[in-house]
């Protein structure tokens, strides 16, 4: 069943073409969910270039045991800013949002993974500012929970890298107000204090999610650390801009 829902989502991107419906039972457990996604990538044998982070909230986060999800990010899907905003295309046919993350990149170590924020800067040599977008050929990807997430992608469509952020601020993220625009109107803001133990506190949670699943991880791996100001939908047409205080801001449209 794993492999026939994968094989479904696989072609699905890989035509970009929506999905009426959920192509098979939809998974109940974090264990089937990420099968689920682990047999996809195991069909495409495309690079990875990293890996999306989102959030699990209550009552789902009691059911299943875990507050964070996990999804890849494919390596050709990942573009980095050069002052003008990244064209992106998304399935709209399915479901599409922007999401504004700090994004951290993996440095070379092992050992014993981090189980503190502060740990966690270790494994990091590169803190960018920057976009998600999610995507998905499924409609209702979100809203048929966090399993249904998980299975396809993680409901990633690629990053968008913004400016560095300098290693003296890494401590003070949760200090950096931070605000997503579509079409010149704000969608949301926040800051990073209120997404559980921060940007990385995902780190802590993706290693170990990764190491669960027996797949090594690789130095210079992006991880999107999870949505500050929120999952803002989008559609074909939208300018999209992600502002991070001083730190300055990333655009992206959306084709």
């Amino acid at each position: 069943m794993s492999h026939t829902i994968a094989q479904a989502f696989v072609d699905a991107r890989r035509k970009r073409s929506g999905l009426r419906e959920y192509p098979g039972e939809r998974p109940q457990t974090l264990a089937d969910a990420y099968a689920i996604q682990d047999a996809a990538l195991a069909i495409w044998k495309r690079a990875i270039g990293g890996w999306k982070v989102g959030r699990i909230n209550p009552p789902d986060s009691d059911r299943l045991g875990a507050e964070r999800l996990a999804g890849p990010v494919f390596a050709d899907t990942i573009v980095r800013a050069d002052g003008e905003p990244a064209d992106f295309a998304i399935f709209s046919d399915g479901f599409a949002a922007a999401e504004a993350e700090f994004m951290l990149r993996l440095a070379p170590r092992d050992g014993a993974l981090p189980t503190t924020p502060t740990e966690a800067m270790e494994w990091v040599d590169e803190v960018r500012i920057g976009l998600e977008i999610a995507s998905s050929p499924y409609p209702d990807i979100n809203t048929d929970g966090p399993c249904v997430t998980i299975s396809d992608h993680g409901n990633n469509a690629g990053l968008q890298l913004g400016p560095t952020v300098d290693k003296t601020h890494w401590s003070s993220l949760d200090d950096v107000e931070v605000s997503l625009s579509i079409d010149g109107r704000t969608a949301g803001r926040a800051t990073t204090a209120t997404m559980l133990d921060g940007p990385f506190g995902s780190v802590c949670f993706l290693l170990a999610n990764l190491q669960q699943r027996g797949i090594a991880t690789q130095a210079g791996w992006w991880i999107s650390s999870g949505a500050i100001t929120g999952v803002h939908k989008v559609e074909s047409g939208n300018d999209v801009i992600a502002h991070f205080g001083d730190l300055g801001s990333v655009s992206a449209q959306i084709d």
